[in-house]
């Protein structure tokens, strides 16, 4: 997450909100550059995919977090200050069209953060592998991501070496409270035993 932070802050104003959205729900490039404001229910903080307007023509929708909700009804706000009210939720640097190729600002961001090379398709991937270690279930990450397929969806959620480390972090707490657990179990058994010899 630090790296994404240390992208997102050096990359031109009208990218950030763009890039961010991709980073948390793992939409794809076109299904962000194409989302107009009709799709967009700033009250209920909820986007909208329609039928056909996706990669495998399923439509799916997407609950905002509260930055994506911010962001959404700041860019609402300037059109409206600008009163020029475009269709597409997010604009081209001009702002007079909808978002175009971004690979120079993007590759230039990418060499200014120390990064090396990354693609805006890696923002997908790296959604998914979020969605995941936050707890999402598989099924629900698959419905915001868009994913139809477990295979696509395996191949990116990678296992790493810091989520074996963090398996076996979870494994030890897990143990830890369970033997807090049983301890309690067994003295209050040990009392039980001693109050029947008594009696």
């Amino acid at each position: 997450h630090g790296d994404f932070l240390a992208f997102r802050k050096v990359l031109p104003e009208y990218l950030k909100g763009f890039v961010t959205f991709g980073y948390k729900t793992g939409w794809r490039f076109s299904e962000i550059a194409n989302l107009t404001w009709p799709q967009i229910d700033l009250e209920k903080g909820i986007a909208r995919l329609e039928s056909g307007e996706t990669k495998n023509d399923k439509g799916r929708m997407v609950y905002l977090d509260e930055e994506l909700q911010k962001i959404c009804k700041q860019l609402w706000e300037a059109r409206k200050i600008n009163k020029k009210i475009l269709p597409w939720v997010f604009t081209n640097c001009a702002g007079n069209d909808r978002m175009g190729d971004i690979r120079k600002s993007w590759n230039t961001a990418c060499k200014n953060a120390k990064i090396g090379k990354m693609l805006f398709h890696d923002l997908r991937r790296t959604a998914v592998r979020n969605m995941l270690r936050a707890g999402i279930p598989e099924r629900v990450a698959m419905m915001i991501s868009g994913h139809k397929t477990r295979s696509i969806f395996d191949r990116y959620n990678i296992v790493s070496e810091s989520d074996l480390k963090l398996a076996a972090q979870r494994q030890e707490n897990y143990l830890s409270t369970q033997l807090g657990h049983n301890l309690g179990t067994i003295h209050e058994i040990s009392e039980k035993k001693g109050l029947a010899r008594s009696s």
